[in-house]
């Protein structure tokens, strides 16, 4: 495993409660901001790019191939993590933070400015794959420096609580995107789709301005500046090997890490996607269903920062395993919630399903980033996650309107595929050793 050796501990590491509270606070809103531009691209690739840039392809056909520009951006979120994570470990977490955001708002408000394939063909979804790879990046590399800055300012025994802010701007921006979405959303249905739907995206540079102002205004981590120092100050200290071979050198817990998050992504973006469709096609109202969704992910938040707090008390593992275990039992009810068409079951399925999800993903930015040693840190938390994103995100829009459409608009096998997920999670989770307790105050991977 990767925790720290049997080594006298180093120092404590003190960071003020002001501090702390504001590296918090600059976590959540920056992840709020970075998420709200990815997972924005999440409802808009459901409701709005299939008739925007997929206008030679039947409504099925090119509902499938807007998914495909989705996956893209999970394709390259291990890459920005790879990038992102060996220079936040050489130069430091903030550096990187800034840098990650000014990519993603710059990416998201292109995005709001793509012609049409009315106007420009094929080169309009080409262009929107550029620039979907280019938001991949930028989250790949944001999510680590965000969460490390959590984790590595926070008390032990308190880790879980602090990291779990990172994770829980994920479901504020995507409520924020979704009830902006939406809001546009009421538009005549050719307004909508001509210009609606890009204003939300064009918001982005409002949103990156704010971003940048708080991160520029929070300390870089006490834990990263202490091997640093110790580094320079020890001539004795043997050079850490480049991050990256670091974490290959012990594949374990980068592997396990993986598969232990991956089915948490998946339920997401199978609420995001595929049971927002799923609703309206069997008679619910598009603009209540997004609706519902957003108030359901805004109050998911304290399920996620309440996840974390409490995985700080019973560990990292049986809080996420038993919200595997809650959600494979509930999965047939959801479904047959969805089809009613009635928007209180369609809330209660959001809200089950998120309070689930928030299980897995409250403890999930502990659970990875305390596998790995200070100085490959920011690059095995990022490949972690963001590996666990592209296995249980990026293909499963995908994956599930494929199996739904060849099964005739079964949901069976839908719902097998979605539990098998959730159940190879939890046997990883249950190989990987109980994290609360590690010495985070070590240079060692």
């Amino acid at each position: 495993m990767t925790s720290a050796p049997d080594v006298p501990a180093a120092p404590a590491l003190r960071t003020g409660k002001n501090e702390a509270r504001r590296v918090i606070l600059s976590s959540y809103l920056g992840s709020t901001i970075e998420f709200y531009d990815f997972l924005l691209y999440a409802s808009a690739s459901a409701l709005v790019f299939p008739h925007v840039f997929f206008t030679n392809l039947d409504p099925l056909a090119g509902t499938i191939a807007s998914y495909g520009t989705f996956a893209a951006g999970y394709l390259a979120r291990p890459l920005g993590g790879a990038v992102f994570g060996h220079f936040g470990d050489r130069l430091g977490r903030k550096k990187m933070l800034i840098l990650s955001m000014l990519i993603m708002g710059i990416a998201s408000t292109l995005i709001g400015l793509i012609p049409s394939a009315n106007t420009i063909g094929s080169w309009g979804a080409v262009i929107l794959i550029l620039l979907r790879v280019c938001q991949g990046i930028a989250v790949g590399g944001e999510w680590g420096g965000a969460a490390l800055m959590a984790l590595e300012h926070a008390d032990k025994g308190k880790r879980g609580f602090a990291a779990s802010f990172t994770n829980a701007g994920a479901p504020t921006g995507a409520a924020l995107g979704t009830f902006i979405l939406g809001l546009f959303a009421s538009m005549p249905e050719d307004q909508f789709l001509s210009w609606g739907w890009r204003v939300p995206f064009l918001l982005s540079a409002l949103l990156l301005v704010v971003g940048l102002f708080v991160r520029s205004r929070v300390s870089e981590s006490p834990i990263f500046k202490a091997a640093v120092e110790k580094e320079a100050a020890d001539r004795t200290y043997a050079k850490p090997k480049l991050p990256i071979m670091q974490v290959l050198r012990r594949p374990r817990a980068l592997i396990f890490t993986m598969l232990g998050g991956a089915s948490g992504f998946a339920l997401q973006v199978f609420l995001a996607t595929f049971a927002v469709s799923y609703a309206v096609e069997h008679g619910a109202d598009r603009q209540s269903v997004l609706y519902v969704f957003a108030a359901a992910s805004i109050l998911s938040v304290a399920f996620v920062v309440g996840m974390g707090r409490l995985s700080d008390r019973l560990g990292r593992r049986p809080v996420m395993v038993a919200g595997l275990v809650l959600f494979i039992a509930m999965i047939f009810p959801m479904f047959s919630w969805l089809s009613t068409g009635n928007v209180w079951l369609i809330f209660a399925v959001f809200m089950l399903g998120l309070l689930f999800h928030a299980a897995i993903y409250g403890p999930l930015a502990a659970f990875i980033s305390e596998q790995f040693g200070t100085t490959a840190r920011y690059t095995g938390a990022s490949l972690g996650y963001q590996f666990a994103t592209l296995l249980g995100a990026g293909f499963t829009p995908g994956i599930l309107s494929s199996i739904y459409a060849s099964s005739g608009r079964d949901t069976g096998p839908v719902v097998w595929y979605l539990a098998g997920m959730a159940l190879v999670s939890a046997v990883f989770i249950l190989l990987t050793r109980e994290s609360k307790d590690y010495d985070l105050e070590t240079h060692e991977h």
